[in-house]
């Protein structure tokens, strides 16, 4: 046992990549204050130094070392070892809802795929450029993402279906809210969300807001109110008459 350790942990951490894999376990000593992205460096350091472990600022901030720990989406980085149950080995795998690139990495780049469909911020022409405070907190919130893609990756619709052709995902009803949202945005993007990014199937069961670590409530601040302005624009009755005697088109 390591000097200053107090008792091991047994890792149960997926080895393999595209074509297939399986768990390995690890025994690493403890210290005090560890964190799950700690134990998976002991692991390199002195038993696999091939173990493929994606991370970066080791802060909470960056969102580069997601995973699944004992089956729930987690940063590593944020996850003390001494908050699970270590009399049994728990389990590190990768995320679910994306394709393993190698044992812990998997590909995100999906997610850039999807950011590109989303028209950026588009200023009305005669803006006047001030804002409200109570306007600037709104969308101060949704700012606050690190893409983690942790709501990604525990979204049923991505995780268990494999929607990505026709959903774009909570991070990304976080993005265009942010946008949305803005008071001095002029762009509608509802077709947007109906059509492209399927908003539609969610079901606000919330498990994104959840797992989020910078505990942005997305599925109250930027999901339903999205869902709103989508079911305002394309399925409200009145609005529908209207449009229909002045012979306008939807946005």
């Amino acid at each position: 046992m390591a000097e200053g350790s107090f008792a091991d942990a047994t890792l149960r951490v997926f080895r393999g990549d595209k074509e297939g894999g399986a768990p390995a376990d690890y025994q690493v000593p403890l210290v005090p204050g560890m964190v799950v992205l700690d134990a998976l460096h002991w692991v390199q350091s002195h038993q696999a130094p091939d173990l493929a472990v994606r991370w970066n600022c080791k802060a909470g901030k960056c969102g580069s070392c997601s995973a699944e720990v004992n089956g729930r989406p987690r940063l590593t980085c944020k996850t003390r070892m001494d908050a699970l149950p270590l009399n049994e080995p728990i389990t590190i795998f990768p995320m679910k809802a994306f394709p393993v690139i190698k044992d812990l990495v998997t590909d995100v780049s999906w997610n850039f795929r999807v950011n590109q469909k989303i028209p950026p911020f588009q200023p009305r022409p005669d803006t006047v450029w001030k804002m409200d405070q109570r306007d600037v907190d709104r969308v101060q919130e949704f700012r606050k993402c690190i893409e983690c893609f942790l709501c990604q990756d525990v979204c049923h619709v991505l995780r268990d279906h494999g929607k990505q052709e026709q959903f774009g995902g909570p991070r990304f009803f976080v993005r265009t809210a942010s946008l949305e949202m803005h008071p001095l945005d002029g762009a509608s993007r509802a077709r947007l969300l109906k059509e492209e990014l399927g908003i539609g199937l969610c079901n606000i069961t919330k498990c994104c807001t959840e797992v989020c670590p910078e505990d942005i409530h997305i599925t109250d601040n930027a999901i339903i109110p999205l869902k709103e302005r989508v079911v305002d624009e394309f399925y409200d009755p009145l609005l529908m008459l209207v449009r229909k005697i002045r012979g306008a088109k939807k946005v």
